[in-house]
């Protein structure tokens, strides 16, 4: 009971710990948090391009006859595969440090670099649909 006493009074104190500074982490868990953040900052920006290409897929397919259409499946589809790709492969980049501090670090990293690429994959689609 003291000690679940203890540990829940340090619970404040946890919370009120400043957000490490991402333009100079120095520890291995401000660098890890670091890289997560720049995935789910990568990810946001990700998933608005996602959502203009499957407006321009909608688009084609609206406009399109027969064969033609299909378009919106063929991003939903390639999407799917791309996070499914995105994930395995930085997993396996994490290896690099299996079970130490570093590997969630690398994983982040990886995915962050992978999503900002897939950015640029979509925009290139968006331009090519002629939007």
């Amino acid at each position: 009971m003291a000690v679940a006493i203890l540990a829940f009074s340090a619970l404040p104190v946890l919370a009120q710990e400043p957000k490490p500074d991402c333009k100079n982490p120095i520890t291995q868990m401000e660098m890890t948090y670091c890289e997560e953040q720049e995935l789910d900052a990568a990810d946001k920006i990700l998933n608005a391009e996602y959502q203009k290409a499957r407006k321009a897929m909608k688009t084609w397919d609206a406009d399109a006859e027969g064969n033609f259409k299909g378009a919106e499946d063929a991003l939903v589809k390639a999407q799917r595969a791309w996070i499914a790709y995105r994930d395995a492969q930085c997993a396996s980049y994490g290896f690099q440090a299996r079970g130490g501090t570093m590997e969630p670090m690398l994983i982040y990293g990886c995915q962050a670099e992978l999503t900002r690429k897939r950015t640029e994959e979509l925009k290139d689609l968006i331009e090519a649909m002629g939007n």
